[in-house]
């Protein structure tokens, strides 16, 4: 495959000259203002530039409810999800309903088996929440288009409080709400939170903030006495991060607050532990470590093993425990990344087989699926993400699961809206897709093993009519030139302070250089010297093996390469032009 076609952002002049005049460095000015920033108050990431829980449809009614449950020492089982955001959000709703006076005792938990229960309430968590004999189940990123473990469990007696942020169903086209006592998402009909994009533990931080101030305004807590629910805020900033939602000024927000935090040594002990079992400084801690280095690692449990183990990381005091389930996690993601390595090798030599009938067909597919038997249900996602990002088309990669039905997880690329693909994949082959479910850049489909040619098919169908060759072409975004003063220990530091994630990338800058030589190491990784602005520096481009030419456009980002206590400015690439 051709590489990417590199685009520099539009910077808007007049929007740089106004930050500057604000007091905003040049550089950060620039590169704000390429991501759409066009005030000072939009960078400004104190909790009082929160939007506030009152404008979340569903956030006061939750607050009364759970008053009112927590006044009568109601058992309220937490409904969690097996990803990072799942376990971070379960963490924020236990801890934070036990600071608002939950009773001892009245508060547990229940996360589904990715393997055996799939996702959501279903009726068969449902059942196994009930062995809890709870009074009231509140689910934290799901529960939205969980139609049938609503309903089981409201004729069960049991109430139910939904907090998501996924899409809901649809029955023939029309959105359908579960039978709920209380939704809060920012994505059901007639909600007019700003946000969309909040995460699912960002749902059950700002419902815990509707019923702190419903509870002062019973009396409960005073101004000055109330819990200080901003000691959640690492969580928050965690699971936000890892679940890749969109960094928008409020997300960002929640972010930066976590990040100075922890930064100031103010965490919980499970990700002090999450921090050193990976290796990383807490003391600099950045967004890259939340999506890189502590979310695959609680990512891990719920993917190869038993996601409790990363909530009770979460959730315990004591360091020492702490620790010990840090290192679990840790030797679990280790396995995950073996088991990955194994099944994207196998998926990539179906991919060359693949596009190599394409080429003899007179072209590569607009979307691609591949299943195969042996491949780990736990790790269907993260394999497509890599090949989509290898072939840039959608991807869908299945694995077998224990039911025999085949389980897959899929990836996309902007422009292409996966879930209304699969929505129309269903319509057009009705009992094909026996659950789906996601957004626009991720979702999940369950099908039988026999209908996978029709899907595959399908899919591919979709993507040709929807796709046109500008999308399917790759481009990588730059910043344009960086200024060799900038080229410092102080302005990498000045870079990673700041908030960068989804749809707020992080800095990419672009500069034709001379390469002075370039050599493998570790056998897959290409180490370069080029000459830039009459300086040498060193330059990296990992999983990249083929040589490159004497005179290139070099796409890169800055990071500190830190070696017996000398500081380098070391250039990634991230392509070539």
């Amino acid at each position: 495959m051709a590489g990417p076609t590199l685009q520099r952002r539009d910077v808007p002049p007049r929007v740089v000259w106004a930050l500057e005049q604000s007091g905003v460095h040049p550089l950060l000015a620039r590169l704000f203002a390429a991501r759409g920033v066009r005030q000072t108050d939009e960078l400004d990431d104190g909790l009082a530039r929160l939007l506030p829980p009152s404008a979340l449809l569903g956030a006061q009614a939750a607050a009364r409810f759970l008053a009112d449950a927590l006044a009568a020492r109601r058992r309220i089982c937490v409904v969690a999800d097996y990803d990072c955001d799942g376990a971070t959000a379960c963490a924020v709703a236990l801890r934070g309903l036990a600071m608002l006076g939950a009773a001892p005792g009245t508060l547990c938990h229940v996360v589904p088996d990715r393997a055996v229960h799939g996702y959501g309430l279903t009726p068969a968590i449902v059942d196994l929440a009930m062995a809890s004999r709870p009074d009231v189940l509140l689910t934290v990123d799901n529960g939205i288009a969980s139609l049938a473990g609503v309903a089981h469990a409201r004729a069960l007696g049991i109430d139910v409080v939904v907090t998501d942020h996924h899409l809901p169903a649809k029955e023939q086209g029309d959105i359908v709400l579960p039978d709920a006592t209380v939704i809060v998402n920012p994505n059901q009909p007639g909600c007019g939170f700003e946000s969309k994009n909040l995460s699912g533990v960002g749902v059950m931080f700002y419902v815990l903030l509707a019923l702190r101030s419903e509870l002062r305004d019973r009396g409960v807590f005073t101004p000055e006495q109330q819990p200080r629910l901003d000691a959640l805020l690492d969580l928050v900033a965690l699971g936000t991060v890892a679940d890749v939602v969109r960094l928008d000024a409020n997300n960002r927000r929640l972010v930066a607050q976590g990040l100075k935090r922890i930064r100031a040594g103010r965490m919980q002990p499970g990700v002090a532990a999450l921090f050193a079992a990976a290796g990383r400084d807490a003391t600099r801690a950045c967004g890259f470590d939340f999506g890189f280095a502590l979310g695959p690692r609680i990512n891990a449990a719920g993917r190869l093993s038993d996601m409790s183990l990363g909530i009770e990381c979460l959730l315990t005091d004591d360091p020492a425990r702490a620790t010990e389930l840090a290192q679990q996690l840790d030797a679990i993601n280790r396995e995950r990344r073996e088991v990955e390595a194994g099944m994207r090798e196998q998926a990539e030599g179906m991919l060359e087989d693949l596009l190599a009938h394409a080429d003899l067909a007179g072209g590569s597919p607009s979307a691609l699926a591949i299943y195969d038997p042996d491949f780990h249900e736990g790790v269907v996602g993260i394999v497509a993400s890599r090949l989509k990002d290898r072939l840039h088309r959608p991807t869908f990669v299945f694995a077998k699961g224990q039911d025999g039905l085949l389980k897959g997880s899929g990836r996309s690329i902007p422009g292409f809206h996966l879930r209304d693909a699969l929505d129309l994949v269903s319509k057009r082959h009705p009992g094909v897709l026996k659950r789906f479910g996601g957004h626009a850049m991720a979702a999940g489909a369950t099908l039988d093993e026999a209908d996978f040619p029709t899907f595959e098919r399908a899919l591919r169908d979709v993507a040709s009519e929807w796709l046109d060759a500008a999308t399917l072409a790759r481009t990588l975004l730059t910043d344009g030139p960086l200024n060799a003063e900038y080229f410092t220990a102080e302005t990498v530091r000045a870079l990673d302070a700041q908030v960068w994630g989804q749809a707020f990338d992080p800095p990419v800058f672009s500069d034709e250089v001379e390469v002075i030589s370039q050599r493998l190491v570790g056998e897959k990784h290409l180490k370069l010297s080029v000459r830039h602005a009459g300086t040498v520096r060193d330059a990296i481009w990992f999983g990249h093996s083929d040589p490159v030419g004497e005179r290139i456009t070099l796409a890169y980002q800055l990071r500190l390469d830190e070696y017996n206590g000398r500081q380098r400015v070391q250039m990634i690439v991230e392509g070539i032009g």
